[in-house]
């Protein structure tokens, strides 16, 4: 069965199969130690691995092409048409990078921060880790739902063991209440999708009457009257994990109540936006654009109304919840501009998210860690005693607010571009949200770091130990070098996204003629099955 694996041409070994099974033998080693120093330095190790094997992914993607790369593939159950089908495209390949580079940071940020139970805490990151990797590499919708459903139980358990709000197990107990309701609605659009790959297997006489691949469902074209169904089914799955308004209610209680370690998690990985650009959007084109007016109203309520309440909150942690909802809002309204921009710029805007609402929490930890208080009025003054936790701090700050020279700036910028080719009135309204998130995250910064030290406890702080000092640089540094030169991203990112912009198109097209010839049978539009024909000429993106 191994012989069946077919390693990419670029290496000539399995990398993808390594990185997403590194952390989960981590964890069986991890369950086999005692000594919490060895358990540790294990831990560090395995995430160290899998980061620079992730570093060797971007070293040797090819550029120009829109398939995927380092392909395996694996019959998992032929009977059914699954298979162990992995691979990395410009999409998933800086979420595979930025999900390794997370993961190695948390485990030096709870290197001394966790003092109970940390053998199963990090054996929980560990499953984590493999459950995340797999959902961004899975090209099989089977594996991608086994991965998808994989992180939800040590998730759960990371918030209810670990956690330090009071009602952590409530908060736990809602993540999962959440996510499982959309899990299942998901699976039923998955599930829909695979029916009617077997009524077109059938209709063409195909030799594999069944299938979850990915790249066959792209080849089979979708009645228009079935889109909308399965696009809803598959969405709301997405919605309840992101969270995007309205099932976002779960958030703050988790970021209130979980530890640093989830809440860096769920806020810098970016998994639902990502799921309806690899999957709602390119499959279902003609439902995309029928969804897109909708779907960027909620994305603006999700921006204002975030915005207003995080400048409401007295507590650091509801604040970042009630922040990622704003700022997701963001990701969701480039992607539904349906156009380059908007759609290079939600994924860009995934990808510095997680290193601005990432660095962001770990932010929070380290105040928390010094204040034991997550209380925004038990703070002030800080920057006169530890100015280098108030460097950092002001950086990732600037980041979130979008300032020029900063990733999001770019990133926003290409947002809001898409949105003003799409509807001016919807641009205005993103605009005002990042006026807002000006307002509550220089708000912060300065209750914080500003004003009287010795009313507040501040004299006796120190400020970031090595460990601390390295998070905070690593983070900031790529918030600057991603800010003046996002080009090393943006060259890889491109030809994905002008592929899933040409199947909207495609699907925009079909609706239109639709539309004007109501008499006429379904439009079936011409599936992508390759590379686009040399001297084709291609949507350009605007970024040359």
């Amino acid at each position: 069965m191994l012989k069946e694996i077919l390693a990419s041409d670029q290496i000539g070994f399995p990398i993808l199969s390594l990185m997403i099974f590194l952390p989960l033998v981590g964890a069986m080693v991890i369950g086999l130690l005692r000594t919490v120093r060895w358990i540790r330095w294990v831990a560090l190790v395995i995430t160290f691995v899998n980061f620079v094997f992730s570093i060797f992914l971007f070293a040797r993607f090819e550029l120009g092409t829109d398939a995927m790369q380092f392909v395996e593939q694996l019959s998992w159950i032929p009977l059914l048409g699954i298979s162990y089908h992995i691979g990395v495209d410009g999409i998933s390949l800086f979420l595979v990078i930025l999900t390794a580079l997370l993961f190695l940071l948390v485990i030096l940020f709870s290197w001394d921060t966790i003092e109970e139970q940390f053998r199963t805490y990090a054996l929980i990151l560990m499953l984590l880790e493999t459950a995340l990797l797999g959902i961004f590499l899975a090209m099989d919708l089977i594996l991608f739902f086994f991965c998808w459903e994989g992180m939800l139980i040590p998730m759960y358990f990371l918030i209810k063991v670990w956690g330090s709000g009071p009602h952590r197990d409530y908060a736990a107990l809602k993540y999962i209440v959440y996510t499982l309701i959309g899990s299942v609605l998901m699976l039923v659009g998955f599930i829909l999708l695979y029916l009617n790959y077997h009524d077109y297997a059938l209709d063409q006489n195909l030799s594999q009457l069944y299938s979850f691949d990915l790249l066959k469902l792209l080849t089979v074209p979708v009645p228009p009257e079935k889109q909308l169904l399965i696009f809803f089914l598959i969405f709301v799955g997405f919605a309840f994990k992101g969270p995007i308004i309205p099932f976002h209610t779960w958030l703050p209680d988790v970021m209130k109540n979980g530890p640093i370690a989830a809440a860096v998690i769920l806020g810098g990985v970016k998994m639902s936006t990502y799921g309806l650009l690899r999957f709602n959007l390119p499959l279902l084109p003609e439902a995309a654009h029928q969804a897109a007016p909708l779907m960027m109203t909620l994305a603006l309520i999700g921006i204002v109304y975030g915005a207003f309440i995080a400048l409401s909150r007295g507590d650091l942690m509801t604040l970042m919840a009630y922040s990622g909802i704003s700022h997701l809002g963001f990701v969701v309204l480039g992607l539904f501009t349906l156009n380059p921009l908007g759609l290079q710029g939600g994924l860009f805007h995934m990808i510095n998210l997680g290193l601005s609402a990432g660095g962001m929490m770990f932010i929070m930890g380290f105040l928390i860690r010094r204040q034991h208080s997550t209380t925004i009025a038990a703070f002030g003054g800080w920057a006169k005693r530890v100015p280098f936790l108030a460097l950092i701090f002001l950086i990732i700050c600037l980041a979130s607010i979008a300032v020029p020279g900063t990733n999001v700036f770019i990133s926003e910028f290409l947002v809001l571009a898409g949105v003003f080719k799409t509807n001016l009135l919807y641009a205005a309204i993103g605009i005002c949200g990042v006026v807002l998130g000006a307002a509550y995250m220089l708000f912060l910064f300065g209750r914080v770091m500003l004003g009287n030290s010795e009313q507040h406890g501040a004299a006796n702080l120190l400020d970031l130990n090595r460990r601390e000092a390295a998070i905070g640089i690593v983070l900031a540094v790529l918030i600057i070098v991603l800010g003046l030169y996002p080009m090393p991203v943006l060259k890889r990112i491109e030809p994905s996204i002008l592929m899933v912009a040409q199947r909207l198109d495609s699907g925009r097209d079909s609706k239109l003629i639709v539309e004007a010839s109501p008499h006429a049978g379904p439009i079936r539009p011409e599936p992508l099955t390759g590379p686009h024909p040399e001297g084709a000429r291609q949507p350009s993106s605007g970024i040359e």
